[in-house]
């Protein structure tokens, strides 16, 4: 007969790993999304546009605007085109990096938009006339009194919002709520830092330690 139990335990870092495979999925599934959503759209727009043409979808909220910026957001410069490649190159650097140190589901999606959507600007900026690294972003979203951007734009400032959200939330990336102060957690709970006052038991303690203490003398007086 043969013994189909296990030979020993499974090693605690299996488990770890195992773990923390489907946060880096659901980041990786985030980012995809946002990257492939940006370039199909930014694809339908250079296909049935003409740069610089406007359309009309719900007037006056919203209009598509097609332009090529060579800059940042607000068409900030322009003439370093160059730096904000470097840049994005960096941060979607970094974001893979955490790919692996994330534990939360929240700021799983979270840093996946952000890293969806730099790698959406970054793929114009590698790919897209001018040439390489130079190439001019496709912008169409138009509001009134903004700024026309894409939908990688929508992703990263989705996520930086839902990231300072978690950050004020006192959520790490392991998914556990940081410990308050105890001065700050005592504002919030109203329960003083050092404890609930306990003057009032001690006064009742002491009363009654009188009370035993004239008993106790009365008792005394009758023996005599």
């Amino acid at each position: 007969m043969t013994d189909s139990s296990p030979a020993g335990p499974v090693p605690a870092s299996t488990g770890t790993i195992r773990s923390g495979r489907r946060f880096a999925v659901l980041m990786a599934l985030c980012a995809v999304l946002a990257l492939v959503l940006d370039q199909l759209t930014k694809w339908r727009v250079e296909s049935t546009m003409a740069e610089g043409q406007v359309i009309d979808v719900f007037p006056p909220l919203l209009r598509w605007h097609f332009i090529r910026n060579p800059g940042a957001a607000f068409s900030i410069g322009t003439d370093y085109t160059w730096v904000f490649t470097i840049i994005m190159v960096g941060v979607s650097g970094f974001l893979i990096y955490l790919l692996f140190k994330v534990r939360s589901m929240a700021w799983a999606a979270a840093l996946g938009l952000v890293l969806g959507g730099a790698l959406g600007n970054l793929t114009d900026r590698l790919f897209r006339e001018p040439s390489f690294g130079q190439g001019h972003v496709v912008d169409f979203i138009a509001l009134p009194n903004f700024a026309i951007f894409n939908i990688a734009d929508s992703c990263v400032v989705s996520g930086v919002i839902l990231v300072c959200l978690l950050t004020l939330r006192g959520i790490g990336l392991d998914g556990r709520r940081e410990e308050l102060p105890p001065r700050r957690a005592a504002r919030r709970t109203g329960v003083p830092a050092d404890g609930p006052e306990t003057g009032g038991g001690t006064e009742a303690a002491g009363a009654g330690s009188d009370a035993a203490d004239g008993g106790a003398g009365g008792t005394d007086g009758k023996r005599s």
